[in-house]
């Protein structure tokens, strides 16, 4: 199971977002759940440096994505803008999985964010 967990600073803005885990949908290498949030997860950030000028700490290895945030802010409203677009994209597309594919192969958690990166 994909494990998504989402932490939050104390206004609400998303500082972490990091899910660990394979789906198990498939075979080790050809699961079509996990290429999909990992595709999810590999545009946003990518994204967030391309049109909002960020470069997230991140975390890419077999069964881990993470990515942190700067505090909110530290960001320019065009920036804030920007990453909260792209992150609720991130969401839905995340979630539209789990819709489509089942509770079994992802599940959401929500943490408070207590500091400390992705390495």
């Amino acid at each position: 199971m994909i494990t998504i967990t989402l932490q939050r600073d104390e206004s609400g803005w998303l500082r972490r977002f990091t899910a660990t885990g394979h789906a198990g949908y498939g075979e080790h290498g050809s699961d079509i759940i996990c290429a999909a949030v990992t595709a999810l997860a590999a545009t946003a950030i990518g994204s967030m440096q391309e049109l909002a000028g960020l470069d997230p700490a991140r975390q890419l290895q077999d069964g881990l994505i993470a990515f942190d945030l700067p505090e909110q802010a530290d960001l320019s409203g065009e920036q804030q803008r920007i990453t909260a677009i792209l992150l609720q994209s991130l969401m839905i597309g995340c979630r539209q999985i789990q819709q489509s594919y089942g509770s079994r192969y992802i599940r959401f958690r929500q943490k408070r964010y207590k500091g400390g990166h992705a390495k």
